[in-house]
């Protein structure tokens, strides 16, 4: 198979011209082109007022694939298909007794189990939250009714936070064994819409995630593993270096001697219990900040020029970062286009926003993260928990600012950069459910990190237009962007640094940052536990 990059097409080529296009690209007869599939399809919008166009990454087969690669030998756009499938690195024998457990059901979790399902390893799902219809409702609680279920929210239950979240599917995780690729396999099977396997950005959206989750369950069980749906783990049985099992809320005990840790960045109580047992736990850099909200339309017209609200495009989005004077990095983070924010808190007495969008990405507002890194050693050293005690003292004022009733404090950018409290919303209305309270965002973090976004939104402005407009709406707070801690593990074995059999994966664990990338570690940890099993039974 050949891969055929840097293919440049106009934006409203016909079905056709895309065959037509490889075939003049590599000097073929249509006869001798068997077989094509786009692996890759991005945009180009540097000429947005001239001519967009689409960039394609071919993969083919002709009826000669050495001769064509020959002629092209000297063309970097011309090479041979890598092999994107999945191979299994073992497969469970049937006599195998000992089952792993999977404590989490996110991203990271649901693949972890799924790939030990598709093994034969017959999983152990512990999730303390609900499963994704319930949690659905729970969570509808606190955006209609200001009412929090603390163990069934944003934050847990199945599909873990990325599930109410934009469905992003894009990383920039090294990925040289293509697990991504397997990761959006299994999506597509499961029912998301199969061209998230080539389009540059691709997602599913929140309602079309849970629908996706929920298929994917179904799969583990069908295989032999089991989901165990409000079951908290609250102790590790450790003996002599080496897990042994768990212990849940309710007293159960589960033995194993392989767990795979894929807790989500919220699970403070479970980080505690874990330093308690004296798991090796080291803090690690995250940001803080706040959700800006502008008119989708806007942002449209400013990164796609005269393309804005063209069908094949969708809706536009951002990336964006300065360096402030006072040595802060301010970046835009989860940028959800034709979305909203959302309450997503997990505590009672804390206020936390997160974004999300649905699959068509059609609401009237555009909103990011707008946060600043953090350092443990500058700004919270200490203990290797003081960054989750960090979060929690800033959630707090966030909730007293919001009103004390889960309404989040916003402000106008116009006011917020002149340092005036807002009293009064311009043409931009916040998203944000159940609601917001206006009053001054600088009360509600650290100075440096004030005087850095104050700093970073007019330069902004100068790269998108109107970025810094006086009614866009900064709602607060933006507080988990990843997790403050890290679960250390040994970079070959994956286990951790000091307990034998646990796996710390994911992004509570501090190795992942989105769906994609807690995906993929999820299976790579899946892996090197069913390698590890395997060993010890040959031995």
């Amino acid at each position: 198979m050949i891969r055929l990059t840097e293919l440049s097409l106009p934006l409203d080529h016909p079905e056709p011209a895309l065959r037509q296009a490889i075939v003049a690209r590599l000097q073929l007869k249509d006869s001798e082109l068997i077989d094509f599939s786009v692996f890759k399809r991005s945009y180009d919008a540097r000429k947005k007022n001239t001519e967009i166009t689409f960039v394609y990454i071919i993969h083919l087969t002709t009826t000669d694939d050495a001769a064509v690669l020959a002629r092209f030998s000297n063309d970097p756009q011309v090479k041979v298909a890598p092999d994107t499938r999945y191979y299994p690195v073992a497969m469970a024998p049937a006599s195998l007794t000992e089952r792993p457990v999977v404590i989490g059901f996110g991203p990271c979790g649901l693949f972890a189990a799924l790939l030990l399902a598709q093994m034969g390893f017959k999983p152990i799902v512990l999730e303390r939250g609900r499963n994704v219809r319930q949690r659905t409702q729970d969570t509808w609680a606190l955006w209609r009714k200001h009412q929090l279920s603390p163990e069934s929210n944003v934050q847990y239950g199945e599909g873990g936070a990325g599930l109410f979240s934009d469905g992003k599917l894009y990383s920039q995780v090294k990925d040289p064994k293509f697990y991504g690729r397997k990761v959006m396999q299994e999506f597509v099977k499961a029912g998301a819409p199969d061209n998230i396997l080539y389009v540059s950005k691709p997602h599913i959206g929140t309602f079309r995630l849970t629908s996706v989750v929920a298929k994917m369950r179904a799969e583990i069980i069908e295989l032999g593993g089991e989901i165990r749906f409000e079951s908290r783990v609250t102790d590790m049985i450790i003996d002599a270096g080496q897990i042994r099992g768990v212990e849940l809320a309710d007293g159960t005990q589960i033995p194993s001697n392989h767990v795979v840790l894929a807790l989500g960045h919220s699970a403070r109580d479970t980080f505690r219990m874990l330093h308690r047992k004296q798991v090796f736990i080291e803090p690690k850099p995250f940001a803080i900040g706040f959700r800006i909200e502008h008119p989708q339309s806007m942002i449209d017209k400013a990164r796609l020029g005269k393309y804005a609200g063209h069908e094949s495009l969708g809706a536009a989005d951002y990336k964006l970062i300065h360096h402030a004077k006072n040595g802060r990095a301010v970046y835009s983070f989860c940028m959800c286009p034709g979305g909203q924010v959302v309450a997503a808190t997990s505590e009672e007495g804390r206020v936390v926003t997160n974004g999300m969008s649905q699959y068509s990405r059609k609401e009237r507002n555009a909103n990011a993260g707008i946060v600043v890194g953090i350092e443990p050693e500058k700004d919270f050293p200490g203990s290797p928990l003081a960054g989750i005690e960090l979060q929690e003292k800033l959630e707090a004022i966030a909730y007293q600012l919001g009103g004390c009733d889960y309404s989040a404090p916003a402000q106008l950018v116009g006011d917020f950069i002149k340092g005036r409290p807002s009293s009064a919303l311009g043409e931009v209305i916040p998203s944000y459910q159940p609601g917001v309270k206006l009053c001054d965002l600088a009360e509600a973090l650290p100075d440096y990190v004030i005087e850095a976004i104050r700093e970073a939104l007019p330069a902004f402005g100068k790269k998108i237009r109107g970025f810094d407009r006086e009614d866009a709406v900064l709602t607060g707070i933006e507080s988990r962007t990843s997790s403050p801690i890290r679960i250390t593990r040994d970079a070959s074995s994956l286990q951790s640094l000091n307990v034998r059999g646990l796996y710390p994966a994911g992004e509570g664990a501090g190795y992942a940052g989105g769906i994609l990338s807690a995906g993929i570690d999820g299976i790579k940890v899946a892996e090197a536990l069913a390698l590890d099993i395997m060993s010890q039974s040959e031995a």
